[in-house]
């Protein structure tokens, strides 16, 4: 593999913050959205504004659309719509912060995930950034068998946010595989080339008719997710993929402050313990340690 310095992959990891920033103003737009129409219908909206773009930039920069590992780009197609829908449904079901947190501890299963089938490193400073963040996690989410509280969490919901975050540890994997194949625009375009036909017939079965403000926050979720992947694609480039989605615990801080300004959510002391956790696991990351330019 080629070596990326620690500056690109500092560089790297500010991709990742802003990306992260992105999504989180994505999932409010779901979170709003959702109020009146049916999780289908968003992913096919997210799906339609990422093809769109994603083809214009494409041909406008003259890079050949059909990609080199087609067989690897529609698998990561695959995972994008699966960890899309499940995190959809689940943002939609649930508190902003819960669904978020929830779906952000893939970094583990990332990390094991990579260690098989790229063979990257879980090195020491990775392990420490993970368990600042679980412990964050822990913090926000108050399980019920260690704070006694009681659990009003949906279940399905819950499941669906598991599910998204399986999902998304293997397509984390694969974009990071595809990176030294195909460019980041040609890899982001081929979730909608996935996305669209999968979900096109289920949001026909429960098509409503959006009012002007869906119709609004349908694009402005497409638009948003799709500066976000861009971002977070590129990051992913220069940044080992445990590593890289450890940084995307950060968006669990912004689901907070977005929970606070648009929601009324006021988060509690512990919540906020949390967030200065995952804070400095990112903070832990972003300082590469010496090992880590192979990638």
């Amino acid at each position: 593999m080629r070596r990326v310095s620690k500056t690109d992959e500092q560089r790297g990891i500010g991709l990742l913050v802003l990306g992260a920033l992105g999504f989180s103003v994505m999932s409010v737009c779901v979170k709003l959205a959702g109020q009146e129409l049916p999780v289908a219908m968003l992913v096919l909206a997210r799906g339609v504004v990422t093809f769109v773009l994603s083809a214009t930039w494409v041909l406008h920069r003259g890079i050949p659309p059909g990609g080199n590992n087609k067989k690897l780009l529609i698998l990561r197609g695959v995972f994008g719509t699966g960890g899309l829908a499940c995190f959809f449904y689940a943002v939609a079901n649930l508190p902003l912060a819960e669904a978020t947190v929830i779906h952000y501890l893939n970094p583990i299963l990332t990390s094991v995930v990579a260690f098989l089938v790229l063979g990257e490193i879980v090195d020491r400073r990775l392990v420490v950034a993970i368990v600042a963040s679980i412990a964050g996690t822990v913090l926000v989410t108050r399980p019920t068998l260690l704070f006694g509280a009681r659990a009003d969490l949906p279940t399905t919901a819950v499941l669906a946010a598991l599910g998204g975050a399986v999902f998304s540890a293997f397509a984390y994997v694969t974009v990071r595989r595809l990176r030294l194949s195909d460019d980041p625009h040609v890899i982001v375009m081929y979730f909608p080339v996935v996305a669209v036909p999968a979900t096109l017939p289920f949001a026909i079965a429960h098509w409503q008719s959006p009012s002007t403000r869906g119709w609004l926050l349908m694009l402005a979720l497409g638009v948003a997710t799709q500066a976000s992947q861009v971002l977070f694609t590129k990051g992913l480039a220069l940044v080992p993929a445990g590593r890289a989605t450890t940084v995307g615990y950060v968006q669990i801080v912004f689901a907070a402050a977005w929970g606070l300004l648009v929601f009324g959510e006021v988060p509690s002391v512990l919540t906020v313990a949390g967030a200065l956790l995952v804070v400095a696991g990112v903070l832990v990351l972003w300082r590469p340690s010496p090992g880590t330019g192979r990638a």
